[in-house]
């Protein structure tokens, strides 16, 4: 029988003064155990610390690619010799980091542009684009068209980030401010549309613009001036003097330069005989011309622009009717011409291959209607396999955009003519250019192109139609940004380096 509770607790009590020592030293050898055993643990870490060669760190991808490829590219270490261990052997140097391949570096860190005056961001665009480093495969980019591809690519970057214009709000309309939007002329038209409603490149502060726009139509200027039949261009000439010579005494930018940042766009044939009244004006300022022709002495290569002449029809729809050519296979005619019979070459083109001469060159003067009932004028350039583009009373013609519009290899036949864009574009690989004088060697000459490289002629044409549009809201690298890189693009090679 167990004892009264108060009885236990009391015999309780004076037990544990017995076992108290015991307890204690149990504890106390426990903890001096696991001392020992931290201390153990912490020897043998030394020990290998000491024993074993220093961790690698660790390596990305591409420097374990580029030490992979130095390995095996290295020749094989020459035998080795035994060797006397020292009595102490130091730890072996940690590993010298492997420099990435030069396309495995990042570019360096883009400045604050918005920071730079203007003349110091074009002189840091011209060596950037000078310097441009090759670049990978671009979807956007087909390379075989362009002269220099990866510098292409850097300046159409630079112009996205740098470029700032000015437009003059001076001038009376019709003449200033008012943009045809339809008819052959419509590339001035839709050039100034599109900058003015351009949220990226225009700026009110022409303290930070890198260029200034002249907003005239040069087709405007022909229709409001000019006394029809009087053969008299001055009126048209005197008339941009004087709004230059307005804008000089009113505004500090034009006598900086003498109107070389300055530029205007100018479609029409008369386009290069509107500023020849003002000799700044047909000198200095950088002058984009459908009438690009080397002979008058107007246009300078370099430092002008080509214009493309393209023909638009419906304002509201400036992409109707474009592509949507037959394949090569069923390209039944080897080229053709329809059009009016002026100028000094096409009079030619009628007299060797017009009339029905040859089959295989389909050459007329106006589309016969017993012909255009059965094809009309732009079935047959989707039929054809070389649609050929003879000057009119000036170097340019429409037909070259058109051309490119309906997936056909345009034969461009006119002296002294700079082609659209050919600052940045190859014109070789999309385009035949015969002289005038070969026109009745016309045929031999497109027949002796092979059909392998009339192939990739054709798919030159069929990639390059994108750089021709225009869009009612401007997209990368379409005709409006073509037209503008090559401004931009004039200007920058205007500065000079300062090297060092």
């Amino acid at each position: 029988m167990p004892p009264p509770p108060h009885l236990a607790a009391a015999a309780s009590s004076r037990r544990r003064p017995r076992h108290r020592g015991a307890m204690a030293c149990v504890s106390y050898c426990r903890r001096v155990a696991a001392i020992a055993s931290l201390l153990a643990v912490g020897a043998a870490t030394a020990l290998l610390t000491f024993s074993l060669p220093a961790a690698p760190r660790a390596v990305s991808t591409t420097e374990f690619t580029g030490e992979l490829s130095a390995r095996r590219s290295a020749p094989p270490p020459p035998p080795s010799l035994p060797s006397v261990t020292p009595a102490t052997t130091a730890p072996p140097p940690p590993p010298v980091p492997s420099t990435p391949p030069p396309a495995a570096r990042r570019r360096k860190r883009e400045p604050s542009y918005w920071r730079m005056a203007p003349e110091e961001a074009l002189r840091y665009a011209k060596k950037e684009i000078r310097d441009a480093e090759p670049v990978p495969d671009d979807p956007d980019l087909y390379a075989p068209l362009f002269r220099n591809v990866s510098q292409f690519k850097r300046s159409y970057e630079l112009m996205e980030r740098i470029l700032k214009v000015y437009i003059y709000q001076d001038g009376r309309r019709p003449i200033f401010h008012t943009p045809p939007l339809s008819g052959i002329y419509a590339s001035e038209g839709w050039f100034m549309k599109l900058l003015k409603e351009s949220r990226r490149h225009v700026v009110d502060d022409a303290s930070k613009a890198h260029l200034f726009y002249l907003p005239y139509s040069s087709q405007q200027l022909r229709l409001t001036l000019y006394v029809a039949d009087s053969h008299n261009l001055r009126p048209l000439g005197v008339y941009l003097r004087n709004f230059v010579r307005g804008l000089a005494a009113k505004y500090p930018f034009w006598n900086r330069t003498r109107g070389a940042d300055h530029f205007l766009v100018a479609c029409h044939d008369w386009g290069p005989y509107t500023v020849t009244s003002h000799r700044d004006l047909r000198k200095n300022t950088i002058k984009a011309l459908c009438n690009a022709d080397t002979s008058e002495g107007i246009f300078t290569p370099g430092k002008d622009v080509s214009l493309p002449e393209t023909t638009i029809r419906m304002p509201k729809r400036p992409l109707r009717n474009v592509g949507g050519g037959l394949p090569v296979s069923r390209r039944s005619i080897l080229a053709f011409f329809a059009g009016n019979v002026h100028g000094r070459v096409r009079p030619e083109l009628l007299k060797h291959w017009g009339n029905g001469q040859d089959d295989d060159m389909r050459v007329y003067a106006l589309l016969p209607n017993r012909v255009s009932r059965r094809m009309s004028y732009i079935h047959h350039m989707k039929n054809s396999r070389f649609c050929l583009c003879p000057m009119g009373y000036e170097v340019n013609s429409p037909r070259i955009v058109e051309a490119f519009y309906y997936e056909c290899v345009p034969v461009i036949i006119a002296d002294n003519f700079v082609l659209p864009l050919s600052d940045v574009l190859d014109w070789t690989a999309f385009s035949v250019v015969v002289a005038e004088k070969d026109i009745p060697n016309l045929k031999t000459i497109l027949q002796g192109i092979s059909l392998k490289k009339y192939m990739a002629m054709h798919n030159c044409v069929k990639r390059l139609q994108r750089h021709f549009l225009w869009h009612a809201r401007p997209v990368k690298y379409d005709l409006f940004h073509m037209i503008l890189h090559s401004i931009w693009l004039s200007r920058v090679n205007q500065v000079e380096l300062l090297e060092g």
